[in-house]
């Protein structure tokens, strides 16, 4: 069957040898299981899964590699939808899935962020990014990489960094590096109910980059406000948001709400 053409718009590069999907392989474990796979395009990646024993659920955007997948697997464990991922009801997927994709770089912290919460369902994901995301994916307090991203990532996963991939492993080569990232998806450390505004919290503890905490908070809280909550948290008033790991915003954020009580 002839290939279609790969479309720049969908962000389409994809795999030449499945042999550089090993380290995801690996970290997956997906022998007997439901993976959801998130772009297969033309099935390299998909190849390796259901060499690995996995039922595969590709999800796949372009309806013209989507005839490709079926052509190359016929009566395989391979079913097929055809839809964009950023629709997918992770709420609704049968647990347990395991998710794993080669994701466009300009959806995939988009889709990453909407896995997350799905801790019950997803036990495991891993995915091919942009090297700058993996990076932001598992960055540390204190260096250049780290931000919102990374304390989302971390509130819900265990982050891992599989392996790197340079561009003359796809076709057509992008621009930059990627990475091989995984994640083991862990209970919140707040109720359920209030994660959503926790990440509205860091969301704004770190949306004026080298300003100070108080500076940051102050921009939706009020100077007097901040100053309180993060006395009461006993934060340093110098202190900067990217030097802060998952435990201590957490600590303000409880602050936060205590203090707004009183």
């Amino acid at each position: 069957m002839r290939k279609p053409p790969l479309k720049k718009a969908l962000g389409q590069h994809h795999l030449v040898d499945g042999a550089l999907c090993r380290p995801l392989i690996q970290f997956l474990v997906p022998e007997g299981q439901r993976v959801l796979e998130i772009g297969p395009g033309g099935g390299v990646l998909t190849a390796e899964l259901l060499a690995a024993g996995a039922r595969v659920w590709g999800w796949e955007l372009d309806p013209a590699w989507a005839a490709v997948l079926r052509h190359r697997f016929p009566g395989s464990q391979l079913a097929l939808v055809v839809g964009d991922a950023l629709q997918i009801a992770w709420e609704r997927l049968p647990a347990p899935t395991l998710v794993t994709g080669n994701l466009p770089y300009n959806v995939s912290t988009a889709i990453i962020e909407d896995l997350l919460p799905h801790h019950a369902r997803i036990p495991r994901a891993a995915f091919l990014v942009q090297k700058e995301v993996a990076d932001r994916i598992v960055a540390a307090p204190g260096t250049e990489a780290y931000g919102s991203f990374s304390v989302i990532v971390a509130a819900y996963a265990k982050p891992r960094l599989l392996g790197r991939v340079r561009p003359g492993s796809f076709r057509p080569p992008p621009k930059v590096d990627s990475a091989f990232v995984g994640l083991d998806l862990v209970p919140p450390p707040l109720p359920e109910e209030e994660m959503p505004e926790f990440v509205a919290f860091v969301r704004r503890a770190f949306s004026q980059r080298r300003k100070t905490l108080r500076n940051a908070l102050a921009a939706g809280w009020g100077r007097e406000k901040a100053e309180v909550v993060l006395a009461a948290a006993g934060i340093p008033e110098r202190a900067r948001a990217e030097e802060m790991g998952l435990e201590k915003l957490v600590g303000v954020y409880e602050t936060s709400r205590r203090t707004s009580t009183l």
